[in-house]
C-alpha cells in the first residue's frame, strides 16, 4: 500500500479533535504535546524531506528531516520568539510599571525611540537592527548543526529540543509532569504568536502608546 492510498483510508475514517467537521491529518496522530490535530490545510501530510533547507542533498546522503518534525521545530522557534516579542513590546511602552524599559543609552531612551511601533525603523538607521540580524545569524547557523545531525541519524533530539533548562525546571520530574510543561509552552507560545500580530496592527491602526486604545 503507498503513502497516498494509506493516508486517504486514514483520513476518512478520522476526524479532527479540533476540526470534528474534517478528517484528521494522517501525521497528527497525537504523538506531539499539544496536538489537538489543527491543519485545515493538511501542509503536515505533505511527504518531503526538508533536510535539503539545511544542507544540499549532493553533499552526503541522509535519513532526512520529515515535514511535521520540521514544523513543529519551526513552531516551537516562532512560539518563544513571540513571547520575547510581545514581553518586550509591551515592556518597552512602559506596560509593566510606570517607567519604559530600555538599554542603557542615549540612542535607545524614550528622546530617541518614542514608542515600540517606531523602533524598527529608527534601529535601522541607527545600525543596532544590523548587528541584530548578525546575532541571529549566527544563532541560526549554530542551531542548525543540531538539525543536519538529526538528518544524518546521528542525533536522537526531540524537535525543538536544545536542552535548555538553566533553572533546572524538568530535572527529577516525571514525564507526565514534562510533557504538561511542555503543553504550556506551546499553547502560551501560539497565544503569543496571536497576540504579536494583533498588537502590530492595533499600534499600526491606533496609539503607539500601551494599552494602544
Amino acid at each position: 500500500m503507498d503513502y497516498f492510498s494509506f493516508s486517504i483510508r486514514i483520513l476518512t475514517t478520522e476526524r479532527s479533535a479540533s476540526l470534528p467537521w474534517l478528517p484528521r491529518p494522517i501525521a497528527l496522530d497525537g504523538s506531539y504535546v499539544g496536538d489537538v490535530g489543527f491543519d485545515p490545510f493538511y501542509l503536515s501530510s505533505i511527504p518531503k524531506n526538508f533536510a535539503g533547507f539545511i544542507q544540499p542533498p549532493s553533499w552526503e546522503e541522509t535519513k532526512g528531516i520529515d515535514t511535521l518534525y520540521w514544523m513543529r521545530e519551526a513552531e516551537l522557534k516562532h512560539s518563544r520568539i513571540a513571547m520575547l516579542a510581545v514581553t518586550g513590546w509591551i515592556a518597552c511602552d512602559g506596560g509593566f510599571g510606570p517607567v519604559p524599559l530600555r538599554f542603557p543609552g542615549s540612542i535607545y531612551s524614550v528622546d530617541s525611540i518614542p514608542d515600540s511601533y517606531s523602533a524598527h525603523d529608527i534601529l535601522v538607521s541607527q545600525g543596532s537592527m544590523g548587528f541584530l540580524l548578525l546575532v541571529v545569524a549566527v544563532l541560526e547557523f549554530c542551531s542548525s548543526a543540531a538539525l543536519v545531525q538529526v538528518s544524518k541519524g546521528e542525533l536522537d533530539r526531540e524537535a525543538g529540543d536544545f536542552g535548555l533548562d538553566p533553572i533546572q525546571l524538568l530535572k527529577g520530574k516525571s514525564k507526565d509532569a514534562v510533557d504538561n510543561m511542555k503543553l504550556k509552552e506551546i499553547n502560551n507560545g501560539r497565544l503569543a504568536m496571536l497576540a504579536f500580530g494583533g498588537i502590530a496592527t492595533q499600534t499600526a491602526l491606533g496609539s503607539h502608546a500601551f494599552p494602544y486604545f
